[in-house]
């Protein structure tokens, strides 16, 4: 069951940019994690407004190109923390795995085909 709009999934798109940019000061992040957590935030601002939904203001990827690129961040970003080096800094390591099931579990329940369909309704 897809219950997250395209306009509620740009809502939490952009509260994803704001986690990743506050993590590193609130969450005490170390260099790596840290840096890690600026660049994601700036990716992930990119793509979201570079994606062809309601608050995409280029419209270049298509929304459900979008999915596929978060169905592919999700895992990463649980693997990241054994794949970098930081799985044993426990805050980091917990951070990067939450942030990734969060993904997952929203790209799960985003109707990507939702802007397909209301530009056939218009």
């Amino acid at each position: 069951m897809k219950v997250i709009s395209p306009r509620m999934h740009g809502y939490l798109d952009f509260l994803t940019v704001i986690i990743f940019l506050l993590a590193p000061t609130l969450l005490g992040l170390s260099q790596l994690p840290a840096m890690l957590a600026y660049s994601l935030a700036a990716v992930h601002l990119m793509v979201t407004l570079a994606s062809d939904f309601p608050f995409g203001v280029f419209k270049l990827i298509p929304f459900t190109i979008h999915g596929w690129i978060e169905r592919l961040v999700g895992p990463l970003l649980i693997a990241l923390p054994f794949i970098l080096g930081f799985a044993d800094e426990e805050t980091a390591r917990n951070f990067y795995i939450a942030v990734g099931l969060i993904i997952i579990v929203v790209g799960m329940l985003t109707d990507y085909q939702g802007v397909a369909r209301d530009k056939k309704n218009s």
